[in-house]
């Protein structure tokens, strides 16, 4: 069975003084709920704190970004040997990123070998825009993000990944996808793409999360889903007790 996975994405909020306090709030719960895989990822920042007031919990560390190269002349970029001196984690992809960034698929595909061969675990973030939603476009764009970004892996490689389905148009909007569009499309556009490349053993050992307003009120309806493997949580994920709802609530639907 694939252990649950939830993230929480802190994006750009919380300084360091209000990370402390958010993790010192929820560490203690969060720490009882050990068979769900639990990960901070803050604003670089507050890589540090974090990373040491959950030493030796069982809780993971994230970064929201990295650059490929291992060092150099790239001035504002933090590289993977930065990340791993702090975290275990990082988020590449995000729509975010692409959106206000200019990330692709081409350096998305970078920044997950880079990751991988620095020991990092990669949330690889996919996801559709509305205008592509309601073309039914969908399912062609989403594999096609998986199969750019994940290209040239190895199949033990691919094992070492998570992928994160957010569609962008339920992405701190309110609106999220049902649990059961979320399920076929994580099914059929990501895990049948990840089968396609790496075989369907490695593909239905890789963890999915669903991404895109998910909240103590829905989160059932999405883990309970048998392809959906967790959440990549944002603006939950910046309140403990929401954040440790989710956690229970996952860990309870997923039978840990």
């Amino acid at each position: 069975m694939r252990t649950p996975v939830i993230a929480g994405n802190w994006k750009m909020y919380k300084t360091v003084a209000e990370a402390t306090a958010l993790v010192q709030e929820m560490r203690g719960e969060l720490v009882a709920l050990s068979s769900v895989e639990r990960v901070l990822c803050p604003p670089f920042t507050a890589l540090s704190a974090v990373a040491g007031l959950v030493q030796g919990t069982g809780i993971g560390v994230g970064a929201q970004d990295m650059y490929w190269e291992k060092e150099g002349a790239f001035t504002g970029e933090i590289s993977p040997l930065m990340v791993r001196e702090l975290a275990g984690y990082v988020i590449i992809g995000h729509s975010e990123r692409r959106q206000f960034f200019g990330e692709t698929d081409e350096t998305v595909n970078r920044k997950v070998h880079a990751a991988l061969a620095h020991g990092l675990t990669p949330i690889v973030c996919v996801g559709e825009n509305l205008a592509q939603n309601e073309a039914g476009e969908t399912e062609s764009f989403v594999s096609s993000q998986v199969r750019n970004g994940l290209a040239g892996l190895t199949p033990e490689q691919a094992r070492g990944l998570i992928v994160a389905y957010e569609p962008i148009w339920a992405i701190g909007t309110g609106k999220p996808a049902t649990g059961a569009d979320a399920n076929h499309i994580i099914g059929r556009a990501v895990r049948d793409s990840l089968a396609q490349l790496f075989g369907r053993a490695v593909a239905d050992a890789i963890r999915i999360q669903y991404g895109g307003s998910v909240k103590p009120g829905n989160i059932a309806e999405f883990v309970s889903q048998p392809e959906i493997d967790g959440a990549l949580v944002g603006g939950a994920s910046l309140k403990a007790a929401d954040f440790v709802s989710i956690v229970r609530q996952t860990a309870e639907a997923k039978g840990q």
